[in-house]
């Protein structure tokens, strides 16, 4: 496959970046930052674009088989994801290439408890809410748009850089949690997740999430 990440110098789309290419597909990595072009994987076609800027967009997915979007904006920016996620759905629109984008688990259901989210947890960080209103912001977007075959991948409740064990369950907009009621997956079975799909999809205009 060709495929477009944007967010490829950053954690998340790194990964993804080193796992589609482990895979065999071409990949164009996209930085918005020209001084961050040396932290893309030299296996990729290297290019700098901003997901939020329709007409990047378009350029950098024509002729591509997907979009992976993994952006994440700094402290005090939250909302950047909100323009970010118009910007993709805008430029793919021209284009027709499908979206995975990378949102946030705040807004899944936690299981066993009638119905409340990861936000109306009394122990969820006042520090979080900022991101967490902006990935709910983010997915209302796709949720409201009917042209791009899109999937919105909310990661587990604790995600970092770990192990790539190959191994994870689905869930659709409850929380995947282990037996000892833990939502937890690594970066790198993060970018597995979004890889199976992007070769095998399955979930298409709808979020879905993943755990260990």
């Amino acid at each position: 496959m060709r495929i477009t990440v944007f967010g490829a110098a950053g954690n998340v789309g790194g990964r993804v970046v080193t796992e589609a290419l482990s895979r065999g597909h071409r990949v164009t990595a996209v930085t918005r930052d020209p001084a961050r072009l040396d932290r893309l994987h030299p296996d990729a076609e290297a290019r700098t674009g901003d997901a939020a800027d329709p007409e990047d967009v378009a350029v950098l997915s024509a002729g591509q088989d997907l979009v992976i979007s993994a952006t994440r904006p700094v402290p005090g920016r939250e909302g950047d994801l909100v323009t970010t996620a118009r910007g993709l759905l805008a430029g793919l629109a021209r284009t027709g290439v499908r979206l995975l984008l990378v949102g946030g688990a705040g807004s899944l259901i936690v299981p066993g408890t009638g119905g409340d989210t990861v936000v109306d947890a009394p122990d969820f960080p006042a520090s979080w809410r900022p991101i967490a209103d902006a990935c709910e912001g983010q997915l209302a977007v796709c949720r409201a748009e009917t042209v791009v075959d899109w999937a919105y991948l909310s990661p587990a409740a604790l995600l970092e850089p770990g192990e790539r064990t190959g191994a994870y369950r689905l869930g659709g907009d409850e929380l995947v949690v282990d037996a000892e009621g833990r939502s937890a997956i690594s970066m790198e079975d993060l970018a597995v997740a979004l890889l199976d799909e992007a070769e095998r999809p399955e979930h298409h205009r709808t979020r879905f999430t993943v755990g260990y």
